[in-house]
């Protein structure tokens, strides 16, 4: 039975232990600040962790400031970056109450585990790593020391505060079992220190960008929440079509279509295929409004939550999630030292 069969198979149950013992759980999440924030992120990520959040468990989301040089050569605006993800995630629902909200690059006590836990991964199995693979094909350059090491950074984010859960898609799977075996390694080289992850598979599908690519920044086709109503519309009118009257959900053969018809079908909790039969020969023209209603409606309170908050709201966050990430770091590096004989 292959990982992602037997994960997918653990997950009704881990879900019911998840419902009846949120306590004995605290995840670890988080994403590259490499641009504002997406719908994809909100219906795939973000949504989720506020479940979560609101089911009690603890909860860790990390800003990845320094994982943003993993594949380019600079920054970028990464502070505006960051602030904005920040509002966006308070504007979600996000508790700092009870969600610790802070920045890789302020938690040096968790960038020192990467030290150790280097020492219990070989080459070949870094360089099996899908997401390492497919990033190194994609950027078309040598491949960097920092994105090799890609999956040892990961397993610091999610072990330094004992995170147990981590959501994740079936692509990601990989980063969870190579922190499971970092872990265990450490464990059986220096004495039980770590818990063993457990991956919890997100339900939600990838939601696929306005041209039926996938959602990317980078690629110009996404609906950033950060987007007025207007600009939303003025996005959703420049998508890409075709002349074809009759709306029909074909990813492949139609992508520009499909994309609309997914974006609107996932902010009116309806299938792609539905919202096409309803729209039938109306044409891209109806589409176009439908899915702008459709969005414009679904974001309707996050933006009116958001325009209440302020950069300074962003910071106060920050700075309290850091101070809390760095403790909690400080304390299990020290842990670290000690099984490891390195208290002097």
């Amino acid at each position: 039975m292959d990982s992602f069969t037997a994960t997918a198979r653990r997950m009704p149950a881990l879900r019911s232990e998840i419902a009846d013992h949120p306590e004995r759980y605290r995840i670890l999440t988080g994403e590259r600040p490499t641009g504002r924030l997406h719908l994809g992120h909100y219906v795939g990520t973000i949504s989720e962790r506020v479940r979560l959040q609101d089911a009690g468990v603890e909860t860790f989301v990390i800003v990845a400031d320094y994982q943003v040089i993993t594949d380019r050569d600079s920054v970028g605006d990464i502070a505006d970056n960051v602030f904005n993800a920040v509002l966006d995630y308070l504007a979600a629902g996000l508790d700092p109450a009870g969600t610790t909200i802070f920045t890789h690059s302020a938690v040096p006590a968790l960038n020192q585990l990467i030290i150790p836990f280097l020492s219990l991964v070989t080459e070949a199995e870094l360089h099996r790593n899908p997401t390492v693979k497919a990033e190194a094909a994609a950027s078309g350059r040598a491949l960097s020391g920092l994105l090799l090491t890609y999956p040892v950074h990961q397993a610091a984010d999610i072990l330094f505060c004992r995170g147990n859960l981590v959501p994740v898609g079936k692509d990601n799977l990989p980063h969870v079992e190579i922190t499971r075996t970092i872990a265990r390694r450490f464990n059986e080289r220096y004495g039980p220190v770590f818990p063993e992850p457990e991956a919890l598979l997100t339900e939600t599908p990838e939601l696929p960008g306005l041209d039926g690519r996938k959602m990317s920044k980078s690629y110009g086709n996404t609906i950033g929440l950060g987007m007025t109503a207007d600009e939303t519309a003025a996005a959703i009118r420049r998508a890409r079509t075709d002349s074809e009257r009759t709306i029909t959900y074909d990813p492949e053969g139609r992508p520009g279509v499909s994309g609309l018809l997914a974006t609107a079908a996932v902010c009116l909790d309806r299938s792609p295929a539905d919202v096409a039969a309803e729209l039938g020969d109306q044409g891209s023209g109806a589409l176009k409004a439908l899915t702008t209603e459709a969005v414009n409606e679904f974001l309707r309170e996050h933006r009116e939550r958001r325009s209440e908050l302020t950069a300074a709201d962003a910071a106060s966050v920050i700075r309290t999630g850091n101070a809390r990430a760095a403790e909690i770091a400080q304390a299990t590096l020290r842990e670290v030292r000690d099984a490891m004989g390195m208290i002097y």
